[in-house]
């Protein structure tokens, strides 16, 4: 009652003033912006940071940075006296199209993809993943457009097909004379390929393939290019010769004439408007005997002889099929990647907001404190500082994995990409939620693009797989190195699987700081949960399984333990990526600030819930990791500029309020 008598009296006393001027008003100095770099200092060399964590081509994407800041395509705009590119949101969906298709017209004649699919080996491979990443961080739209011409489309006719296919359609794709899509997905039918309903038969006396969809639920959806611009397409269809289904496989189909017209006997509707990605023209497509000739199926798996004959050196249809889904992994690869470079798009915009805009004082008379210095603000932001950087290490595991790639690294690179592209767009769905939360009311300006990212970028978590059918997968392919381990009496080999053949790691009782700090302590944990979980895993199916359940019917009912386990394989495998980055560097500052880095990584991971669920953390040692994780956080304060601007991004290429955000809302800017 006190308090509202107070502010009673001081209402009234406002009202009674006799005149505005009878008390001297003061007023307050006016916010101003000061830049960061004026008051953070750099302990380490962020350009050696920056070679860590992108590791290749720096220079060609730094050129490709230039590319699009000087060309009116990409819409630059002045804020703050900085100029800033990103695509005008507000443009119809049918301009967004256009603007995407202009804008891969014009990087074609810069030569940006040039050798693209021309060209063989590590280092043209490498420098096509560097320029996805620039792309993606400009535009999902021209991400998924040129990765959907040049991964799915392109890469179909590398993998599937064979030398004519080659010498016949690859020139024209990468110049972009021929415009490809991928028509795999069906109404009816996503994440399970083999359940694909459009039917193909063989004409012998013409020699043609005859392709149909039989039904509405096959009709061929989200088909990325087809609505508009695609003038070919590789349909996945399953193939019946003399009344027998030999299963899935992939036809060229030209789906439009030279003047863009709908080719004969193919219907093609658009998907409509989405809550993101509205520059790419998805469409859905229906076959109704539609004849190709007999070459157009991509037969490096399996053929088709001129009379009819169903020719493959692979006996086996299970393994054929795997054969033939193998080359498909990059579409994952390529998702996960680009997740982490829109993770560092809103860190590094969301970080530098923080250091420089204030909120509320301390202490009367004395300056608001800047968001970044308040304890809360370094713990919503740093640990998602730390996933960054453990996911860009993984990553660049990944492209290396994928790039070295044999036909007995297949599986393994299946795994990975399946496990690390669920974790990384998962983790960057997080990240962008969390820093649009950190902005404020900023964040949900388009322009300052953390909040327009989480529509744009919502889709990774079910193309390319469902996020949860992807870990279900991982775990069913850990089962299975189990089984085979125990059944030959072997140790186990790959998959950094080989800590099963070691003692089980022992937590100690008491956790203190160095022990938390320590890597083996860490690699011991996060192993520790692996193996458990595996174990687990292995025993509970195994069960269901001696009840008299199928092996599917045992692996969906044990689906909790699975979606665990997929996650303590992803963890740890992320986590050894970092440990190996770290042990490159010699000693001095920039190694000081990463082992920092990874173990603030490490404690997050370990302060899952599963630690506490599964007994590996007592109650108290779960306290102690968060007690250890608010110190992490307030060490590496200082670095919070650096750490930010070790990802590269040219500013271009951030939110104007990464910058001199009062001058960008200042009415001069209108």
């Amino acid at each position: 009652m006190e308090q509202v008598f107070k502010r009673t009296q001081i209402l009234t006393n406002h009202l009674l003033q006799s005149s505005p001027s009878s008390q001297t008003l003061s007023s307050n100095a006016c916010l101003s912006y000061s830049p960061p770099e004026l008051s953070e200092n750099y302990a380490f060399d962020i350009k050696d940071m920056r070679k860590l964590i992108d590791r290749h081509n720096l220079e060609e994407r730094d050129w490709l940075f230039g590319l699009m800041k000087q060309s009116k395509l990409f819409n630059p705009k002045v804020r703050g006296g900085k100029v800033f590119v990103s695509p005008d949101y507000n443009q119809s969906m049918e301009q967004q199209r256009e603007m995407t298709l202009k804008r891969i017209e014009y990087l074609l004649e810069k030569g940006a993809f040039k050798g693209w699919l021309t060209e063989k080996g590590e280092d043209i491979e490498m420098r096509k993943f560097a320029g996805f990443e620039v792309c993606s961080i400009y535009d999902h739209s021209l991400f998924t457009k040129l990765g959907v011409h040049f991964f799915l489309w392109g890469g179909a006719i590398q993998f599937f097909g064979t030398k004519h296919h080659h010498d016949k359609w690859l020139r024209d794709t990468e110049n972009y004379s021929i415009k490809g899509c991928f028509a795999m997905t069906e109404l009816g039918h996503g994440s399970n390929v083999r359940g694909l309903e459009t039917v193909t038969t063989y004409d012998s006396n013409t020699g043609e393939f005859v392709i149909n969809t039989p039904c509405e639920s096959a009709q061929k959806y989200w088909i990325g290019g087809a609505a508009n611009h695609a003038t070919h397409t590789v349909v996945f269809s399953q193939l019946h010769i003399n009344g027998t289904n030999q299963g899935v496989h992939a036809f060229i189909v030209q789906i439009r004439d030279a003047d863009g017209y709908i080719c004969p006997n193919i219907r093609i509707v658009d998907c409509g408007h989405k809550i993101g990605l509205n520059g790419v023209d998805n469409g859905r497509i229906w076959f109704d005997n539609v004849r190709v000739p007999r070459e157009n199926l991509l037969n490096s798996v399996a053929d088709v002889s001129p009379d009819g004959k169903y020719l493959s050196s692979i006996e086996n249809p299970d393994q054929r099929f795997a054969a033939f889904m193998a080359p498909l992994t990059v579409g994952r690869v390529n998702i996960a990647i680009s997740s982490v470079y829109q993770s560092k798009v809103a860190l590094a915009t969301s970080i530098r907001y923080a250091l420089t805009r204030r909120a509320f004082s301390l202490k009367k008379n004395e300056p608001e404190v800047l968001l970044l210095d308040y304890p809360s603000h370094q713990r919503r932001l740093f640990p998602l500082v730390a996933k960054t950087y453990a996911m860009s290490f993984a990553a660049n595991y990944l492209k290396m994995l994928y790039v070295k790639r044999t036909p007995q690294s297949n599986k393994i690179i299946h795994i990975v990409s399946s496990s690390f592209k669920a974790t990384f767009t998962w983790n960057n769905m997080q990240i962008l939620q969390e820093c649009r939360e950190a902005c404020g009311g900023q964040g949900l300006k388009t322009e300052n693009r953390v909040g327009q990212l989480k529509g744009e970028y919502d889709v990774q978590s079910t193309f390319e797989g469902d996020n949860l059918i992807l870990m279900q997968q991982v775990s069913k392919a850990l089962f299975a190195e189990y089984m085979a381990a125990q059944k030959r009496n072997k140790v186990f080999k790959g998959l950094g699987l080989e800590h099963m053949n070691k003692p089980c790691p022992v937590i100690p009782l008491q956790l203190t700081s160095t022990t938390l700090r320590c890597s083996q302590f860490q690699m011991d944990a996060l192993c520790l949960r692996e193996r458990d979980l595996l174990n687990r895993f292995v025993a509970d199916v195994s069960k269901c399984k001696a009840k008299g359940e199928s092996n599917e019917q045992a692996f969906l009912m044990c689906y909790e333990l699975a979606q665990d386990l997929g996650k303590a394989f992803s963890d740890r495998a992320i986590f050894q990526t970092f440990v190996d980055a770290e042990t490159t560097l010699p000693a001095g500052s920039l190694k000081d600030v990463l082992g920092t880095l990874r173990s603030l990584y490490a404690l997050i991971c370990i302060e899952d819930v599963s630690f506490l669920q599964y007994g590996y953390l007592s109650v108290d040692n779960g306290a102690n990791v968060r007690r250890e994780i608010t110190k992490l956080c307030t060490e590496l304060r200082p670095h919070a500029l650096a750490l930010v601007s070790s990802f590269g991004i040219s500013d271009a290429f951030l939110g104007p309020i990464a910058f001199n955000w009062i001058e960008a809302n200042a009415w001069s800017s209108v």
